[in-house]
């Protein structure tokens, strides 16, 4: 069987693009990395816009197919790895996570993040900013809660739900959120940064 040729195409300050950099890492799976400044709107160009309508990365190539999204790449990437369970039941329960964490945890932290320490424009959100720091903060607090029990989301082991919600909850700081109430959290960031492969945000590949 072939081995699949990848691509990424990548802002580097992006916790979702972070995300497939990291599980290519840990996977130890070659790639070729296209930085793209989606601040000079280089994802919005013709070129890009045919590879994926939506304007937005990560974009997974893999070899003359386009995979957008960032927890689709890390579904993608990690079947066949212990980053996927091979119980069913625990398998829907890193979906469920995934879906967790893009409807209810990136759209605030992420969000705020953005905003603060990427554009430098937090007064010119700061209404919505307060709006999604409360949101933010709720969605920590369900993390904080279901790490109480247990030392990673799923299954008791490491998976591609943990790199999810890994992505933007270890860099929330820059979106003035504070973690220091969350031990649980802080204690799973640990773990995390641990792992074997592990890459940081701000590494070059």
């Amino acid at each position: 069987m072939t081995t699949p040729k990848y691509k990424l195409y990548s802002f580097h300050p992006s916790g979702n693009c972070y995300k497939l950099r990291l599980v290519l890492s840990q996977l130890a799976l070659p790639y070729e990395l296209v930085v793209v400044d989606i601040l000079d709107q280089e994802s919005r160009t013709a070129a890009f816009l045919a590879m994926n309508p939506n304007g937005r990365v990560p974009l997974l190539q893999v070899n003359d197919r386009y995979l957008p999204e960032s927890n689709a790449g890390l579904w993608y990437l990690a079947q066949g790895s212990n980053l996927i369970p091979s119980d069913s039941f625990e398998r829907a329960q890193v979906l469920e996570w995934l879906f967790f964490e893009q409807y209810s945890h990136e759209p605030n932290i992420a969000t705020v993040r953005y905003w603060v320490s990427i554009l430098n424009a937090e007064s010119d959100y700061a209404d919505d900013i307060i709006e999604k720091r409360i949101k933010g903060y709720a969605a920590l607090d369900v993390m904080e809660t279901h790490l109480s029990s247990q030392p990673y989301f799923v299954g008791q082991r490491y998976s591609i739900a943990d790199i999810a919600l890994y992505g933007y909850t270890h860099v929330a700081h820059e979106g003035g959120f504070d973690l220091s109430p969350y031990p649980h959290i802080t204690r799973w960031i640990r773990a995390i940064e641990a792992q074997p492969n592990y890459l940081t945000i701000k590494a070059e590949p």
